[in-house]
């Protein structure tokens, strides 16, 4: 019987199993793998960087690469005092808003954002802050000088909304995940400036509104001592009454 075919099928199966070892090897050893909430941006001999979310094989000498944090940074924008946000009554608000951005996930915008920002800092809080605190303190007085102090305090989501609305959706690849109002009230008065003009009307404003409402307290306050009188004197004659009745009981 022959069996002079063994050898080579053997060699031939050897061969094959020391190449996909070697292929899993190479594999192993240049397929860089990413967290959530990063992107890797893979430079290979293309015009165009390639971005990957989950993965990538990153081969030395011919390829370079980057990873990107893309995940949650928050930005807080505080207006109080003489800076405080001007409504349109002209009263001042203090005020914290907090903005929730990310670098949104497609190839497209993270190029963008790597281009304009850089990849290193695409997630650090004060060039995104450079980037956008202009645009959202903006969008914040423009909203702002829309609407009436106590309907901003009372309207909060309107509020949200309409920030929201106005910064729109040209981010330089970024997305806005959610605004949120923090902390929201009325400036003292003692923190204005009676020699600007919109101060001096909102300092009018707290005055006539306080006098109002001081009025309107002490009446309250005077017809309870009102009430309260009527009520002791009332009970004083009842008293008298059935001490009358007693009395003319005892004396039949």
């Amino acid at each position: 019987m022959d069996l002079s075919w063994i050898m080579p099928l053997l060699v031939s199966v050897s061969v094959i199993v020391i190449a996909l070892l070697a292929i899993l090897a190479l594999f192993k050893a240049f397929y860089r793998k990413i967290d959530q909430g990063q992107a890797l941006i893979v430079n290979d001999l293309s015009t165009t960087p390639k971005v990957y979310f989950t993965g990538a094989m990153v081969l030395p000498v011919v390829h370079r690469s980057e990873t990107m944090k893309i995940s949650v940074i928050t930005l807080e924008l505080n207006r109080t005092g003489k800076e405080g946000l001007i409504c349109r009554d002209n009263l001042r608000a203090d005020i914290s808003v907090a903005f929730y951005l990310r670098v949104n996930a497609t190839a497209e915008d993270v190029l963008r954002v790597a281009k304009s920002v850089g990849v290193g800092r695409a997630s650090d809080r004060d060039a995104v802050n450079e980037l956008f605190n202009a645009k959202f303190s903006e969008a914040l007085k423009t909203v702002g000088k829309k609407m009436d102090f106590m309907q901003l305090f009372e309207e909060r989501q309107q509020f949200r909304d309409a920030i929201v609305e106005t910064i729109g959706q040209d981010l330089n690849g970024y997305i806005l995940e959610d605004v949120a109002i923090d902390y929201l009230e009325q400036t003292p008065k003692s923190s204005l400036d009676p020699n600007n003009i919109l101060d001096s009307e909102g300092i009018k404003c707290i005055t006539e509104i306080t006098a109002r409402h001081n009025v309107e307290t002490n009446r309250l306050e005077r017809d309870q001592e009102l009430e309260i009188q009527r009520k002791n004197v009332s009970a004083r004659e009842a008293a008298l009454e059935l001490e009358r009745t007693q009395a003319d009981a005892e004396a039949r």
